[in-house]
This record gives C-alpha cells, sequence and structure tokens, in this order.
C-alpha cells in the first residue's frame, strides 16, 4: 500500500512539489549564508517525493542553541509560511474519505518544515 500511495503522491503533485522544493534548496545554496537552510528544503523535497513509509526523528544529538537559533530563524524567513501551505492542502484532503492518507502526508511536511534543522527522515 505505502509503494501505491507513492506513486499516487507522486502523479498527483509530489513530483511538482518536490522540483520546487529543489529549486528553491539551489537558489538557497547560491550564498555561504543560505547553505544551511537548502539542505534543510532538499530534506523537505525527499520527504516530498517518498512521503508514505518515511518518519521524521530528531537526530539524536541536539544541535544545541544553533539549533534552535536557525529553527528560529527558518521559522522567521518562510517555514511558517510552508507550513500553513500544508495544513491548508491537508485539511482540504482530509475532506474526503479517501483523500485521508494523502492529507496526513501533509501534516507530516508540515511539522517537518516548522523545525527541520535537528531532524532527519528515516
Amino acid at each position: 500500500m505505502k509503494l501505491a500511495g507513492n506513486i499516487i503522491w507522486l502523479l498527483l503533485g509530489g513530483i511538482i512539489t518536490a522540483i520546487e522544493y529543489a529549486v528553491s534548496s539551489l537558489l538557497l545554496m547560491i550564498t555561504v549564508i543560505g547553505i544551511p537552510f537548502g539542505l534543510q528544503t532538499l530534506k523537505l523535497a525527499r520527504l516530498a517525493l517518498w512521503p508514505f513509509g518515511s518518519t521524521i526523528a530528531d537526530t539524536g544529538h541536539s544541535g544545541g542553541c544553533l539549533t534552535v537559533i536557525m529553527n528560529i530563524l527558518w521559522l522567521i524567513c518562510g517555514g511558517f509560511w510552508i507550513c500553513i501551505s500544508h495544513l491548508f492542502f491537508g485539511l482540504l484532503l482530509c475532506i474526503t474519505i479517501i483523500g485521508i492518507p494523502f492529507g496526513l502526508q501533509h501534516f507530516k511536511m508540515a511539522g517537518l518544515s516548522l523545525t527541520p534543522f535537528g531532524k532527519t527522515i528515516i
């Protein structure tokens, strides 16, 4: 079922979302300051490609105050709006019974888009 869900996800917009995250990641990586943020958008692109069966976990070692600062900067510079868009699409998809699994994947992406630093995708 995970394979079928991922294929349907890709065909109905997952590939476009992943490409958007990859392009924004490349644009962020133009500057040295943007590299850490570009790496986080690559993480979101990876999750956008194959969300069913993927889980988000803490890395195990906290980055200390640097992780907190980077998550705050991420949140201020766009993470909040990314989260809002995934929440909107998640709620929209959960209106129908068939859309619930896809809505749940958007909720998973919304959680990662709030605080991506210090998290990994398994």
